[in-house]
C-alpha cells in the first residue's frame, strides 16, 4: 500500500488546480483521475488551437487573481479576451442594464478562456511539479476510512492497487464515486432544461463586451473569444443557450446549423452584427446538485462534487477556486505546524468558512435561473422593472459587480 499525505480523487480543472496550490505550499500530493491524458512528453502545452468547438470559462477578477499567485496567468493570459463591459437585456422587454469596467475601477470583469486552452497549461503544469504524482487512467473503486487515516482501492487496466494518506479530496465531479462511496446525500433539482454551448463567429468585433440576454427559449449567453491565430478579422464568441430539456435536437447538427444561426441573429439583432458561423453544438442537462455535507472524517468533497450550479450567471468554477483557496489555506497552516491534515475538527472550521459564499451564490444562481424562466407577463414586467432599475440606483452596480467579480465572500 502507497502512501502520500493527500490524495486528490478527480484531475479535472478544480482537481489540477487545488493539486497546484498545494503543492506550491510543498505539500506532496498523489492525483488519480479516470480518464487517461493525452501523451505529451516534453511536459509544455501542445500548441495552441483555436477551435470553434471549444467550449470555455468566465474566469472572475479573484480567480485571475489565484492564478496570478500561482504563477500560471502569464501563460494562460496569452488565449484569453478581458471582459470589459457586460449588457443585461430580456427579449421584447424594455429593461437595461449595463456595467461597464471603468466606471467600476477596474481594469475587466473578468477573462474568457477556452477550456482546452486551461486544462492544457494547468496539466502541463502538475506534470512539471516534483511535489506532485499523477496517476491517470485509474479508477477507484473503494473508498474506506479509520481515525487514523483513509485509503482507496483503485483499478488501473488489469492491475489493482491500494493507496493510503491522511487526508482525501474528492474532485471528482457531480456524481462522485467518494461521495456516494461516503454515504453523503445530495439535494437535486432539475431545471428541466438544457445548456446549448459552441462557438459562433459574427461579422462584428465583440469589443470585449459579454452580452447576457434572457430569451423566450431562455437565458443566452454570448461572451467574447480571442480571434483565430493569423485571422484578426474572425470575430469569435462563446455561446451557452439554456433552452427546454427535449427541444434541444433541433439545434444540434451540422443540419440544423442555419437554423440556430437564424435563430441567434432573431435573438439578439445586430448587435454583434451577422451570425456567420457556428461550431459543433454540445448538449448539458442542467440541475442543481447540492451535497448534505463537505466534510466526512478524513475527505473533503471539492468542485461539483460539493456542489454543481447551473451556469447561467457562470459562478460555478470560480466559487469551487474560492473553495480550493481556502482550502489550501486551512491545509498548509496544519502542514506547516507539523499537524494531522486530516484533522476533522479543522477541515469543519474549513467547511463553516465557507458556506456564507458558497450559500450565497448558490441562491443567486437558482433566483436568476427562477426568476427569468417564467413567462408570466406580471413577473416579466417586475425583471424588466428590476433591471431598469439596477441601471440608475446607485451603489447598485458597484454591490453586483464586486459579488461577481468574486472579490467580496
Amino acid at each position: 500500500m502507497s502512501q502520500q499525505p493527500v490524495i486528490i480523487v478527480g484531475g479535472g480543472m478544480v482537481g489540477l488546480s487545488l493539486a497546484l496550490m498545494l503543492a506550491r505550499q510543498g505539500i506532496a500530493i498523489r492525483l488519480l483521475e479516470a480518464v487517461k491524458y493525452p501523451e505529451n512528453p516534453a511536459g509544455e502545452p501542445d500548441t495552441y488551437h483555436s477551435s470553434f468547438d471549444a467550449r470555455n470559462t468566465a474566469l472572475s477578477r479573484r480567480t485571475v487573481q489565484i492564478f496570478t499567485e500561482l504563477g500560471l496567468w502569464d501563460k494562460l493570459s496569452q488565449h484569453a479576451t478581458p471582459i470589459l463591459q457586460v449588457n443585461i437585456s430580456e427579449q421584447g422587454g424594455f429593461g437595461k442594464a449595463r456595467l461597464q469596467a471603468n466606471e467600476e475601477k477596474v481594469e475587466s470583469f473578468g477573462q474568457v478562456i477556452e477550456n482546452a486552452w486551461l486544462g492544457r497549461v494547468l496539466l502541463s503544469e502538475v506534470r512539471a511539479n516534483a511535489n506532485i504524482e499523477l496517476v491517470d487512467g485509474i479508477q477507484v473503486t473503494s473508498l474506506q476510512q479509520d481515525t487514523g487515516k483513509v485509503w482507496v482501492t483503485a483499478q488501473q487496466g488489469s492491475e489493482q492497487l491500494e493507496f493510503q494518506s491522511s487526508l482525501l479530496i474528492a474532485a471528482d465531479g457531480r456524481d462522485s464515486f467518494c461521495r456516494k462511496a461516503l454515504g453523503i446525500g445530495v439535494d437535486e433539482h432539475d431545471y428541466q432544461q438544457v445548456a446549448i454551448v459552441t462557438t459562433v463567429q459574427t461579422s462584428k468585433p465583440h469589443g470585449q463586451v459579454a452580452f447576457e440576454r434572457f430569451s423566450k427559449n431562455g437565458p443566452l449567453a454570448l461572451l467574447p473569444l480571442p480571434a483565430i491565430t493569423g485571422q484578426q478579422d474572425s470575430y469569435r464568441r462563446s455561446v451557452v443557450w439554456t433552452v427546454e430539456k427535449g427541444s434541444e435536437n433541433q439545434w444540434l447538427g451540422e443540419a440544423n446549423d442555419v437554423q440556430f444561426l437564424q435563430a441567434l441573429q432573431h435573438t439578439y439583432g445586430n448587435r454583434a452584427g451577422e451570425f456567420t458561423k457556428t461550431g459543433k453544438r454540445f448538449a448539458y442537462p442542467l440541475s442543481q446538485v447540492l451535497a448534505h455535507g463537505q466534510v466526512s472524517g478524513r475527505v473533503v468533497l471539492m468542485g461539483n462534487a460539493a456542489h454543481t450550479l447551473h451556469p447561467v450567471a457562470g459562478q460555478g468554477f470560480n466559487l469551487c477556486m474560492r473553495d480550493a483557496h481556502v482550502l489550501t489555506r486551512y491545509l498548509t497552516e496544519q502542514y506547516q505546524a507539523g499537524q494531522d491534515m486530516g484533522d476533522n475538527t479543522r477541515l469543519q472550521h474549513y467547511e463553516q468558512a465557507r458556506l456564507s459564499d458558497q450559500k450565497r451564490v448558490i441562491r443567486f444562481c437558482d433566483s436568476v435561473v427562477r426568476g427569468f424562466s417564467n413567462q408570466n407577463p406580471l413577473l416579466k414586467l417586475a425583471r424588466n422593472t428590476g433591471l431598469v432599475a439596477f441601471d440608475v440606483i446607485p451603489g447598485a452596480k458597484q454591490l453586483v459587480a464586486t459579488y461577481a467579480m468574486g472579490l467580496k465572500v
